[in-house]
């Protein structure tokens, strides 16, 4: 028999089942934290001195943020949905069947430098112009998600065909606009410690570069319409009609699509943007391009001003009198409610419709815009 005072076994299992509870639920909170630790800095920093200034003297700016040129809502009411039960519940196959196909890119043979220009698209909106020699990288996003933290976010749907470490001597590095899917911080951070190359941003976005350590000589920040001269190509910035914020705080930087101009050769990158008149003005002012890049994915009759429908796009490259049409901004992230690959079906649905050049490049291939690839459909396979 057992003393009064004496605990039994059972008392005893349940303290040490409590202490090993607590000790979980300890380092859960601790692995927590250390998931959580460069998000503040992920955010990005706040405009301030110099370069609110400028800002405030932007026609793009009043009333302390920025604008698009008409009033554009971020969302609007759709009857008779429920976009969370729909993201949770819906019906959708918004991942790929099977592994996306990725290459890395041939060694380039015979090439005129004058007349070069090819693209490669290392996924998403990321992607390197070759043009008469010279090098410039859109949109880098290389981390496992696009996100302020490493452990939550929408996560990648295929590798990065290169690592950053592999790609060619940069002229320039531009960025859209501050979207966690367009601008981040770990490749941000690598890519100014490997490369020399300038950022070239819209107003407002150097201030999170400033926070990353960013040289602020390698920092050029440009109001739409302004041109930045860049190992002789001329590089401008252009309206788009979008929004931006990392934190809680909307449209405290610019956003932008970009014109990439050599002595003979010239791209369009669109950004992220709904179709609005400016395409046409842009094709106007800086046609006609070579070749469009043109986003393509993660729209939704729910944000209509914001991203273009594929058959928007199409017409947007028209308005722009572009050449030859390469799309972006689908197929490794999963930011909307559509199937995986209805943007490039119904993109390649309209562009025959229309008549209008068409290059579907599998992640990592170069295109030769003088020389595309045929249309095969590779992403048919895998949906």
């Amino acid at each position: 028999m057992r003393a009064p005072n004496e605990p039994s076994g059972r008392t005893t299992g349940r303290r040490i089942t409590g202490s090993v509870a607590g000790l979980a639920a300890l380092a859960g909170l601790a692995g927590a934290a250390w998931a959580a630790r460069n998000v503040p800095a992920a955010i990005g920093g706040r405009l301030a001195g110099a370069r609110a200034e400028r800002a405030a003297r932007s026609p793009q700016f009043r009333d302390g943020t920025f604008h698009n040129r008409t009033d554009t809502r971020t969302m609007v009411p759709v009857s008779d949905r429920n976009l969370f039960r729909e993201l949770l519940f819906g019906k959708q196959k918004r991942r790929p069947g099977a592994p996306v196909p990725l290459l890395r890119p041939a060694a380039e043979t015979g090439i005129d430098p004058a007349r070069e220009l090819n693209v490669v698209w290392y996924g998403h909106a990321s992607a390197l112009i070759e043009i008469e020699g010279r090098r410039v990288l859109l949109d880098p996003v290389w981390s496992d998600r696009c996100s302020p933290s490493t452990a939550v976010g929408p996560r990648r749907l295929h590798e990065p065909p290169v690592r950053l470490d592999e790609l060619p001597h940069l002229d320039a590095i531009l960025i859209s606009h501050d979207h966690y899917d367009h601008l981040d911080m770990g490749t941000v951070r690598e890519l100014t410690a490997r490369q020399s190359a300038p950022f070239l941003v819209p107003l407002g976005v150097g201030a999170h570069l400033d926070r990353w350590g960013v040289p602020a000589e390698r920092i050029i920040e440009l109001d739409w319409s302004q041109t930045h001269r860049v190992a002789e190509l001329e590089i401008t910035c252009t309206a788009a009609q979008h929004f931006s914020g990392r934190g809680l705080r909307r449209n405290g930087t610019l956003w932008s699509s970009w014109v990439v101009a050599g002595q003979q050769r010239r791209v369009y990158y669109t950004g992220d943007s709904g179709y609005f008149g400016g395409y046409a003005e842009i094709g106007a002012a800086h046609g006609p391009f070579d070749v469009t890049l043109m986003q393509i994915g993660a729209y939704d009759h729910a944000w209509p001003g914001i991203h273009m429908f594929p058959e928007e796009a199409v017409a947007a490259h028209l308005d722009l009198r572009g050449g030859l049409f390469l799309p972006v901004h689908w197929a490794t992230f999963n930011l909307a409610l559509h199937d995986w690959s209805e943007p490039v079906d119904r993109l390649w649905a309209e562009a025959k419709a229309r008549d209008v050049r068409l290059a579907v490049p599998r992640p990592g291939e170069r295109v030769v815009v003088d020389d595309p690839p045929p249309v095969d459909g590779w992403w048919q396979a895998i949906a």
